[in-house]
């Protein structure tokens, strides 16, 4: 048919002849776009906002590396002449001395002034109605002290500080100590001893107060206390890197005089004295380790206890 013929024509011319002024559209969508820029280099890209989050995270820290609870932390205060004057005494890090209006004079306020004054603390004194509410209206005697943040390590850098200096790392860590001055006291041994740092828990267990500060006597200044989300976790990555995992126990495999894997990297746990260690941080042990007493119905509490195995530690390495 005539028609029929006409309409098979019109479609060829239409499909072997293209749009006038079409070729440039054409080339541009055969040549494409380029290759897809990575994630990074795309602004409205997830990572491209965490990578931008962490360089203004390094730029605040000078590359330190924090967890999100050192950011949340907030000052401590010590208040009442005696304690104010044993942190002085001590060295804890003190951002200002207050001294309430009107207070009486005596050679425990004339000390704390000495001494902050020669160590640059700001002195400001403060309406007695101001400093009731910074103590919550405790026996502040007139005198107080603001203790700052303490600025935790990260579990990583315990075992970077033993590489950098070339030694076989050491390392307390500790489950389920709650008492500050225990820390305190097993912060002291760790430095005594070349251990290369404290690992605590997030929760349930001790910080770095001004308790624990007097306690360690100035070691805290000395040797990096780090903070872990998750023991266990930790403990982990520890193994994953080369290191023995040692429990310090009650009824441990091995006695401590015996322990010949002294002189390998250690992580060293502690319990608490009346727990021991929990049942999933003992099952990530490689080994449990006892001091052996005389009598078998005495305990050492976790300061004592882990300066005593750091002592056998440490001569056995030396």
């Amino acid at each position: 048919m005539p028609g029929s013929s006409q309409r098979k024509g019109a479609i060829r011319k239409k499909r072997g002849n293209p749009t006038a002024g079409s070729g440039g559209r054409v080339r541009q969508g055969l040549e494409g776009r380029g290759p897809t820029p990575k994630a990074v280099d795309r602004t409205k890209h997830p990572a491209h906002k965490r990578a931008k989050a962490k360089e203004r995270l390094e730029k605040r820290t000078g590359g330190r590396r924090t967890d999100r609870k050192d950011t949340e932390a907030t000052v401590e205060w010590v208040y009442g002449r005696n304690p104010v004057v044993e942190a002085l005494r001590a060295g804890v890090p003190i951002n200002a001395l207050y001294v309430a209006e009107g207070t009486e004079r005596d050679a425990r306020l004339r000390e704390a002034l000495l001494i902050a004054t020669e160590h640059g603390i700001s002195l400001l004194e403060v309406p007695r109605i101001e400093m009731d509410r910074l103590t919550s209206h405790g026996a502040h005697q007139g005198l107080a002290v603001q203790i700052p943040p303490y600025e935790y390590a990260h579990p990583d850098d315990l075992l970077s500080r033993a590489y950098d200096a070339g030694q076989v790392p050491l390392i307390v860590a500790l489950d389920g100590v709650t008492d500050p001055r225990n820390l305190g006291a097993i912060t002291r041994s760790a430095a005594a001893f070349g251990a290369h740092g404290v690992l605590v828990p997030e929760r349930r267990t001790a910080s770095m107060t001004a308790s624990a500060w007097k306690t360690s006597a100035g070691a805290a200044a000395r040797i990096p206390v780090a903070r872990a989300t998750n023991l266990n976790r930790a403990l982990k990555s520890y193994k994953d890197a080369g290191l023995l995992i040692i429990g310090l126990d009650m009824g441990g495999e091995v006695e401590l005089p015996d322990l010949e894997a002294a002189t390998e990297p250690i992580v060293l746990v502690v319990g608490s004295e009346g727990k021991g260690l929990a049942r999933l941080v003992r099952e990530n042990c490689d080994l449990i380790v006892s001091i052996p007493m005389t009598s078998a119905t005495e305990s050492l509490n976790a300061g004592i206890a882990t300066g005593v195995a750091l002592y056998e530690i440490s001569r056995r390495r030396g």
